[in-house]
């Protein structure tokens, strides 16, 4: 980032298409544009998502800053219908900032910190900034109960037991350090398992997403049982 966009804080492509989103949605506008809502819009947020991830995959600049917009224009679109009050008190896009910002720094003491904070989160090394991350995140959310709490239960079924095993390993109920029961050398010869796994599946008659989902709610049954063992309480501060 330059010396000129670090000081100069204008914005006038954004704030064009802020405009144009509004004018969309205004009287004389899109019909179509006018009639959304943020649930109708859900599903075009989670498209948007998914194809600015094959960009980055794909590693190729130009699409990856238009399905950057196109994940941008969503944001827009939904601020712009909470001006409307679509889900109370009305918000706009410089809210939306606040807050975020608000969030960002409070996660990142060692940064943005106290001279206190400063010194007792110092962090070298990504993995020092992950021992205090979860401690940081209980503080915004002070009435989440479980390790499990504010885990999106609408993710897809591997990225769901992926989060849900790491909360177990935290609490000690796996031991991260164990002999993997299936021995893999890399990402590719997982890739080639999963594929095994899935066209085996699918050879009987199985359906391997709706299979990992309800092994993942049944490890999180557990979970939340040893969280209320009364002889485990001291292990559940701090892993939110």
């Amino acid at each position: 980032m330059s010396a000129e966009t670090t000081q100069n804080p204008s914005h006038p492509q954004l704030d064009a298409l802020i405009a144009v989103a509004h004018k969309l949605r205004a009287p004389g506008g899109c019909p179509w544009d006018a009639e959304q809502t943020h649930s109708s819009l859900t599903k075009y947020l989670l498209e948007e998502t998914y194809e600015l991830i094959d960009a980055i995959e794909s590693g190729d600049r130009n699409e990856i800053i238009e399905e950057l917009g196109d994940v941008l224009y969503q944001v827009i679109f939904h601020t712009d219908l909470g001006a409307t009050g679509s889900v109370g008190e009305p918000f706009n896009i410089e809210t939306v900032a606040e807050v975020s910002a608000q969030k960002m720094m409070g996660r990142h003491p060692h940064v943005f910190g106290s001279p206190e904070e400063l010194e007792r989160y110092a962090a070298k090394t990504g993995d020092d900034v992950m021992l205090n991350w979860d401690a940081h995140k209980q503080r915004e959310k002070p009435e989440r109960v479980s390790v499990l709490d504010g885990i999106p239960q609408a993710l897809p079924a591997l990225a769901l037991a992926d989060k849900v095993l790491g909360k177990a390993e935290k609490l000690g109920l796996i031991d991260a350090s164990d002999t993997p029961a299936i021995p893999m050398d890399d990402e590719s010869s997982l890739g080639k398992l999963l594929l095994a796994i899935v066209s085996s599946a699918r050879a009987v008659g199985l359906e391997p997403e709706r299979a990992l989902r309800e092994a993942t709610r049944e490890l999180q049954v557990e979970i939340r049982s040893f969280e209320l063992d009364s002889d485990n309480d001291a292990g559940v501060v701090g892993l939110f």
